[in-house]
């Protein structure tokens, strides 16, 4: 395991998110969701897509946005695979909230699966509220939906 603290979160390029999907599996496992990554979001919202950045590579990353209604959206978020464990998933979401707030965010929002109990257990750590709402993805594919209000306060573990 790699101390997290020695990555620095920086903007995220495109040729952070090439280095990310050449090495997808560090990041998501079996799990294939390089069609999630897309570089117009990196292009289009470059200061709310970020990466945590090291010598040895990139050890984590966070791709979102501001929507017009004022909510900071978590499209994604990983670490690799020897990053977790670190906190360096919170320093993401920290720098996310962070930067999502300068531009006008008033809540921060997340999806993902009902199976993905990683992804909630950590999202209810930071202090989000979990809902489960049917036909989210469509006829039949519920989501569990995230939701906050910002900021994202320091002191909580």
């Amino acid at each position: 395991m790699i101390h997290a603290m020695r990555s620095q979160i920086t903007p995220a390029g495109t040729t952070d998110l090439h280095q990310v999907l050449a090495d997808h599996h560090r990041y998501w496992g079996e799990r294939d969701l390089r069609s999630l990554h897309l570089l117009a979001l990196v292009q289009e919202f470059g200061e709310t897509c970020l990466v945590a950045r090291a010598e040895d590579g990139i050890h984590g990353y966070i791709i979102g946005f501001v929507t017009p209604a004022g909510t900071g959206y978590v499209h994604l978020i990983a670490t690799r695979d020897d990053a977790r464990g670190t906190g360096l998933g919170r320093r993401l979401y920290r720098a996310f909230a962070d930067a999502a707030h300068r531009q006008g965010a008033l809540r921060l929002k997340a999806i993902t699966s009902l199976g993905n109990t990683g992804s909630i257990v950590f999202h209810r750590r930071l202090g989000f509220d979990a809902e489960i709402v049917d036909d989210y993805n469509g006829p039949g594919k519920a989501m569990v939906v995230f939701q906050r209000v910002l900021p994202l306060d320091a002191a909580q573990p």
